[in-house]
């Protein structure tokens, strides 16, 4: 916010509050429901003003009981003081709740009169005013009650996920730790922290969003949180079906000001994506993970160690553990063996760990490795990238689903392009005459392009090659990756080159780390596919072996 003003009200002589943004634009034309083009912001639309204010509003109704009991406490405005009031803006359409209301250069007056309205100008009524200010400051700030009611009554909507063997003792291991906790009261309880740990498809995401959907209906203070936006904003899209739930879906990053046990539980889900090393704070270090930790009651951290991809990355079973230990709480380690992605097949987890070298037993040829058993997942290469597409579009047309192109890190990921007055994505992917856009850029939207975020999930997304960033935490049927040059097999192992990579977050590590974290990266992108995956790699000698071992 640029402003919150404090007073006190002058006819109910409570409390009151008004969240104030102020915009510097002199024009703003509106291209869309809830959002705007300025002068100043040509390249792509923003938040329409009204609606960009209502929503700090919200989370702050949201995550501070004290406002939820009693919102008619809390305003927002905008004001555009460069600007002359255009009838175009709608403003009208934005007088509905007094969360977003909307001012310019010529309605002074106006914006007078409303602030009157709410805050007492009176000399007397200053240290009520100064009062409401320290309540604002000293607030706790949680989950609010109707938040999780109106979370529980979304959730009873939708259909639930049937919890299988370890996946069900990870639940309950979640539930009897609060449960203990609870019993003994917050001063003498023992912190206990659960780690899950499982590799792709083995319903680690599944647990959280169960545990989520519970905890809500128990009025639990509960949040998600992951590292990766692409994954949160699917969450909230696919998830959370109402803006208010939005944000219980947080991020790693967002918890470091938080006030100690201020949730009951904590959700991290895709743990190994936990950044950073501790840093000293006052005195002491303390870095992400801590953060996490002290925020709740009973943080959970639901993980995959070998989906680490980037420089410090640290969400390991044993880094957890260790940081738990020193902190004197109590760890309970779940192991999660089932395979819910790839078909259910472990064989090709399996296959995979050794295709890599990310196991110690050597590659083995998928057709032998699942000879005698009734494993249905389908496993291809293709000797060109032509070839490559078009069995993703075969095996999605004959067999249904949905299917998808990813690569390695190789090749620039260009700007959109203006052609012919419309944006559009270069095609940045090539191979000898064959080439593809990556898709859209986080920050640069492409008319009939999905979002980044959601191309994993959204049917336009084919056609578009994804990357780790784009494909890490989801699933799609028919998976096709396209292995580049920082990943080569020489003399029968693999020679990797940061180099050839375009990630400037990855090909500035040393190159044991750069080695490592590239081999986790081709797993995740093999292990997205739920029927079945076909491989392909630029350089001839490696696709070569990739066809012998895909037999």
């Amino acid at each position: 916010m640029d402003a919150i003003l404090c007073g006190v009200h002058p006819e109910t002589e409570e409390p009151s509050y008004v969240l104030v943004e102020l915009k510097q634009w002199r024009r703003m034309e509106l291209v869309g429901e809830g959002l705007v083009k300025t002068s100043d912001a040509a390249a792509q639309p923003v938040l329409h003003p009204s609606e960009q204010v209502r929503r700090y509003c919200r989370q702050l109704l949201d995550f501070t009981p004290r406002f939820a009991r009693a919102p008619r406490l809390v305003k927002g405005i905008a004001y555009l003081h460069d600007a002359v009031y255009d009838p175009a803006w709608q403003m009208d359409k934005t007088r509905v709740d007094g969360l977003g209301e909307l001012f310019a250069a010529d309605t002074q007056k106006d914006l007078a009169g409303f602030l009157c309205s709410l805050l007492d100008t009176d000399a007397g009524s200053a240290a009520g005013a100064r009062e409401a200010a320290v309540d604002l400051l000293a607030a706790r700030h949680t989950p609010a009650r109707n938040l999780l009611t109106t979370a529980a009554s979304t959730f009873e909507k939708r259909e639930e996920f049937i919890l299988l063997d370890e996946q069900q003792v990870a639940y309950e291991s979640v539930m009897g730790a609060l449960e203990k906790v609870d019993s003994k009261g917050s001063s003498e309880a023992k912190k206990k922290v659960v780690v899950v740990s499982g590799g792709p498809g083995s319903g680690k995401s599944a647990i959280a969003i169960t545990l989520l959907a519970a905890l809500a209906r128990r009025n639990r203070r509960v949040l998600h949180a992951t590292g990766s936006k692409a994954f949160t904003e699917t969450l909230r899209a696919t998830v959370a079906g109402d803006e208010r739930l939005d944000e219980m879906f947080k991020y790693f990053n967002q918890f470091g000001s938080k006030r100690e046990n201020s949730l009951d539980v904590l959700l991290c889900d895709e743990a190994h994506r936990v950044r950073g090393l501790p840093d000293r704070v006052r005195g002491r270090f303390r870095g992400q993970i801590d953060e996490l930790i002290d925020v709740a009651k009973v943080p959970v951290f639901l993980l995959d160690e070998h989906q680490v991809v980037r420089p410090g990355e640290v969400g390991t079973r044993e880094y957890i553990t260790d940081i738990v230990n020193l902190k004197g709480y109590e760890v309970l380690d779940i192991r999660l063996d089932g395979q819910f992605r790839c078909g259910g097949s472990d064989k090709f987890d399996e296959w995979v760990r050794r295709l890599l070298r990310l196991s110690p037993e050597r590659p083995i040829v998928w057709s032998e490795l699942v000879a005698g058993s009734d494993d249905e997942y389908v496993v291809d290469a293709a000797e060109s990238p032509q070839e490559l597409e078009a069995w993703l579009l075969q095996q999605a047309d004959l067999r249904g689903g949905n299917a998808r192109m990813t690569a390695g890190f190789c090749w620039d990921w260009s700007q959109p392009v203006e052609v012919d007055g419309t944006r559009r994505l270069v095609d940045d992917v090539k191979i000898g005459g064959w080439s593809r856009p990556w898709n859209a850029r986080p920050e640069a939207p492409v008319p009939g392009v999905p979002s980044s975020s959601l191309w994993a999930s959204d049917p336009r997304g084919f056609g578009q090659v994804g990357c780790i960033y784009s494909a890490q935490g989801f699933e799609y049927d028919w998976a096709g990756v396209i292995f580049g040059d920082d990943l080569i097999i020489r003399e029968r192992d693999w020679v990797s080159d940061s180099g050839s990579s375009k990630d400037d977050r990855v090909n500035t590590a040393k190159d044991a780390d750069f080695d490592r974290l590239v081999r986790n990266t081709y797993k995740v992108l093999m292990t997205r596919g739920m029927q079945g995956v076909c491989l392909y790699s630029k350089d001839p000698a490696t696709n070569q072996i990739l066809r012998k071992f895909a037999r």
